[in-house]
């Protein structure tokens, strides 16, 4: 044949089927063994397997030597060394890129150490693919670039070392050198046997290296996938038209590849006469994904593609109001498909979005086989590894403690799981409702001890052992970062008493994949130097992060899920094309910090763009199958989406084409979409509804109703009354959050501890300065004991030194007026109609000179205001009724003199108020009435009666399913018993 040898399927055939059919029919005259003898490289394992299939499909006969073109780099070449492995290279890198990083740490800021390396590894490894040498860097003019850039370059010129002869080179590289070899091999000997490149697009600067020797040869062919045969040459010729060629075009690889060979893409022959699935579909999207400079051909061109309807007749588009509508819609899809045999491929680079269309086959008991596998760092030792590895370095949380307490690979290396849950669930109890949020050895002891069990006391102890000496750990060397790593988690896992290796940890496929990745940190540990324990977990997520788990179970036999890349090598009946949104489908071009857009044009390196077109093309190969269902949401988790650049492509060609009938075949498109949403929409539909909840008024006995409550509890029987039922007569009380936080209520808890020990320390005569002097000594001290965030600790400090002179002076003229005799001490007043107990535990009470009483709460807010005073905040209403009654002990009855607000916060403001005896009065009365009021079973504990806000949230409300109904709503009241 003269010429190159290049040949190709178009989109919607079968490409390994036709292939096989193509090649059989071109040997069918050869003796038997010709085929035996013909050398076919293909670009994938998935490939080679169809392939291989299709062969076994023909009946009995030679097979050709079948080979991935990537097992060319694993070649022995006489004087090239073996390839680095790509772990050490990186390890190598990043030691290079800490130190730049050092010295200049707003270099890409927020961004790892080893995550830097990898990108540098990938900019190093596509330089060498490409065959751009060291020296292309020196040209690049970078004057009129950021420093950023300036920066980034001077940078890469020191790490091309690794471009020299003498550098074993990394896989990439190798692939490289032994394609070139091979190359130069063939120039002067060519092979006496036939050898074909098929199935690859030539991305890869040494597999296109290779299709242009393989396309030369006398004996070789080059059958290239999903060529577009509709594609005008005017349509080829604007690829390269422009300043920068049109990478993101599904075809740009095709015309790269006919330009470097001398010929034009019109060129390109037939491999087998084959028909598409749909011709005219073919011939619609082609027009659609018309390089942007040539699409004015819309209005011209289109008016030759017929009746759309009939292109369009095999095509669903389900535009879906949410991700979860959309995995359902498709679940259905493919539900119908597993039930009347057809095959089908669900396609997209949505991860989430197929695993969630996974999630929701498991509904009917259908289990798909996902090419991807399940992510390692999502299966149950990716997860444990990556939390005990984010574990050093920090003080040990209570989120970050029961989260691998609570793992399924815990104390599975002895007979004791079921303690170990009932120990962990007893110990969260404890820890939620005392503390400390900063747990350690010595908290977890004394709990042990305080219950007296030697089984608790020795799984406290193990459990002390395996956080021992997490929050001291500092820099290490890599080596000991992994030992020290592996050793506590294989002493999580192992449990009290029990054995590692019987743990579950490194069980099952995704524990020996695990152990791979560990065994080859092991490995290349040497090449890594030192890390901090947040670099070492950021290393270890990205170490296992490439890794996935293929789950041995079995799986449906027509229903597969596949990346975009594996859509050329499917020939299902049925696609389905899911996540066609901007950012999904296809995904953003990947940002390369070292080099800009500019700067890797200049240097002849692929643009971003390059992945774009790939998946474009995979997208045009995709929606050529027999039958397509094409899937967006229209809103994401968090905002509003934008459609695929594809998919409005062709929409708006749709819509533009009404001569065409382009608008109803539109139309039906969305149409049969709707079908699968409706069907959707009714399979979440509740068969029954469940009727929403009354507004809670419980109405408990008598008997059980609370005969004593504090004077803080007479505020919450006013404004919510269903929380002191909750509370008070259900005995339930909130637990503290697994990630506490210094918060308004532990801050005021706080100050009033240090206001107590400021009055109880106070000397006999003190000066201004003095007194100023001594309460920042003392809430340093208390602070240090009582906070465990240091940055709180710190804050608070400073907003108490804020209002230190005020305060100070304040308290040195109360020191004159009166002595403190009530100090955070109960007092209590016994009513007797209704038969109640009142107490209260002021927060300070003084004896002033005169014999009258002066009552003093702290508040580390805002203090009320004289209508809240009136209407519910009674609080020191109450307590002055209780001292004029002899409530409290120390004082017996004594007439109050006024009552005040001390603000520990914002302006130290001092609320001072004259007892006002009406008022006093009055809320005695009130209270007397409210009690008899909710002694009495005819009066039921209302939710949010009369909430201050309508925003305030309680800590009942989710008890009493506030949201179910409305504070407008009217109580229901409900004896309860």
């Amino acid at each position: 044949m003269a010429g190159p040898n290049l040949f190709a399927l178009p989109p919607g055939v079968d490409f390994p089927q036709a292939f096989v059919a193509g090649l059989l029919a071109r040997r069918a005259g050869d003796a038997p063994d010709a085929l035996a003898r013909t050398q076919v490289f293909l670009p994938s394992a998935r490939m080679l397997r169809r392939v291989r299939a299709a062969f076994d499909g023909c009946g009995a006969g030679f097979l050709p030597r079948l080979r991935l073109v990537t097992e060319l780099g694993t070649e022995p070449v006489p004087g090239l060394p073996a390839a680095v492995p790509p772990l050490r290279r990186k390890l190598e890198l990043a030691q290079l890129v800490a130190r730049m990083t050092e010295r200049q740490p707003d270099f890409a800021a927020g961004t790892g150490t080893y995550a830097l390396a990898e990108s540098l590894s990938d900019l190093l490894a596509e330089m060498q693919m490409e065959g751009v040498a060291a020296d292309a860097l020196e040209r690049l003019d970078v004057a009129d670039h950021a420093a950023h850039w300036q920066h980034s370059l001077r940078f890469l010129r020191i790490v091309t070392r690794y471009f020299d002869p003498g550098t074993p080179p990394d896989p990439e590289a190798r692939l490289r050198r032994v394609v070139e070899a091979r190359v130069a091999r063939w120039s002067s000997a060519p092979p006496p046997h036939p050898v074909i490149v098929a199935g690859s697009t030539g991305s890869r600067g040494a597999t296109a290296l290779l299709m242009q020797a393989v396309a030369r040869l006398p004996n070789g062919v080059v059958v290239l996938p999903g060529f577009d045969f509709e594609m005008p040459q005017s349509g080829w010729d604007s690829l390269d038209s422009g300043p920068v060629p049109a990478e993101d075009h599904p075809q740009y690889r095709f015309a790269a590849l006919s330009r470097a060979l001398g010929v034009t893409p019109i060129a390109v022959r037939h491999w087998h006469p084959v028909a598409p699935a749909s011709g005219t579909r073919n011939a619609l999207l082609s027009l659609a994904l018309r390089p942007a400079p040539v699409t004015d051909s819309w209005m011209r061109d289109g008016a030759k593609l017929g009746d759309l309807r009939e292109a369009t007749r095999n095509l669903v588009l389900i535009e879906a109001a949410d991700p979860r509508a959309e995995a359902t819609a498709l679940a259905l899809v493919l539900r119908e498909t597993a039930e009347t045999g057809v095959s089908a491929a669900l396609i997209s680079p949505d991860r989430l979005l197929t695993r969630r269309v996974a999630a929701a086959l498991e509904r009917w008991r259908i289990s798909v086989d996902d090419s991807a596998g399940q992510p390692l760092p999502l299966s149950p030792p990716g997860r444990f590894l990556r939390h005990v590895a984010a574990l050093a370095g920090r003080k040990l949380t209570l989120e970050a403690l029961f989260v691998l307490l609570k793992h399924p690979l815990t104390a599975t290396g002895a007979d004791a799981r079921g303690n170990h849950l009932r120990f962990t669930r007893d110990l969260e109890l404890h820890l939620r409702r005392h503390g400390p949020a900063f747990p350690d050895a010595a908290a977890l002891s004394a709990w042990a001890e305080a219950l007296g069990e030697p089984e608790r006391a020795a799984w406290a102890a193990w459990l002390a052992t395996s956080f021992e000496a997490v929050q001291d750990a500092g820099e290490a060397p890599l080596s000991a970062c992994i030992d020290t790593h592996i050793a506590r988690a294989e002493t999580l896992a192992a449990g009290p008493g029990g054995v590692a290796a019987a743990s579950a940890l490194w069980q099952h496929e995704a524990g020996r994949e695990a152990v791979l990745r560990v065994r080859e940190a092991r490995r290349e540990a040497a090449h890594g130097g030192s890390f901090t324990p947040a670099q070492y977990a950021s290393f270890f997520e990205r170490l296992i992060q490439p890794g996935s788990v293929r789950l041995a179970e079995p799986t449906h036999p027509h229903i597969a899920i596949l990346g975009s890349l594996e859509a050329r090598v499917q020939g299902a009946g049925l696609v389905i094309c899911g996540g066609l949104n901007e950012g999904s489908w296809p995904q953003q071009a990947a940002v390369d910090p070292w080099l800009s857009r500019r700067m890797r044009l200049d240097a002849g390196l692929l643009l971003p763009e390059r992945q774009i077109g790939l998946a474009a093309h995979d997208f045009q190969q995709a929606v050529a199958a027999p039958r397509v269902v094409l899937s967006r949401a229209a809103r994401s988790a968090d905002a509003e989406t934008v459609a695929s650049r594809w998919l409005s492509r062709l929409t708006s060609l749709l819509a533009g084409l009404p001569e065409q009938h382009g608008v109803e075949a539109l139309e039906a498109m969305r149409a049969r979409g709707r079908v699968w949403l409706n069907r959707a929409a009714a399979l979440d539909t509740p068969r029954a509804s469940v009727p929403a909840a009354p507004r809670p008024a419980p109405r408990p006995p008598a008997e059980a109703r609370p005969r004593e409550l504090p004077v803080t509890a007479i505020k919450t029987l006013i404004r919510d009354p269903y929380a002191v039922y909750a509370q008070r007569i259900l005995r339930l009380r909130p637990l503290d959050p697994l990630r506490p936080e210094a918060d308004p209520r532990a801050r005021g808890e706080v100050l009033h501890l240090l206001v107590e020990a400021f009055v109880r320390e106070r000397p006999e005569a003190e000066t201004l300065e003095a007194a100023r002097a001594r309460l920042t000594a003392t809430a340093a001290r208390v602070l240090a004991g009582e906070v465990a965030w240091p940055a709180a600790q710190r804050f608070w400090l400073a907003r108490i030194e804020r209002i230190g002179t005020s305060f100070a002076r304040s308290e040195v003229t109360r020191a004159a007026e009166g002595t403190p005799v009530v100090i955070e001490k109960t007092g209590s007043v016994r009513l007797k109609e209704p038969d109640f107990t009142l107490t209260a535990k002021p927060d300070r009470i003084d004896l002033l000179h005169d014999g009258r009483v002066r009552i003093f709460d702290y508040k580390s807010g805002k203090p009320p205001t004289d209508k809240e005073m009136a209407t519910f905040d009674k609080q020191l209403l109450l307590e002055a009724a209780m001292a004029e009654r002899g409530g409290f002990a120390a004082l017996g009855p004594r007439q109050v003199a006024g009552y005040s607000y001390i603000q520990l916060g914002g302006t130290g403001e001092t609320r001072e108020m004259d007892c006002n005896a009406a008022l006093v009065a009055e809320t005695w009365e009130g209270l007397h009435k409210l009690l008899a009021a909710y002694l009495s079973e005819a009066t039921g504990f209302m939710a949010r009666r009369a909430m201050q806000k309508t925003d305030d949230v309680g800590d009942y409300d989710h008890l009493s399913r506030f949201g179910e109904w409305d504070t407008t709503d009217a109580p229901v009241p409900e004896d309860v018993r």
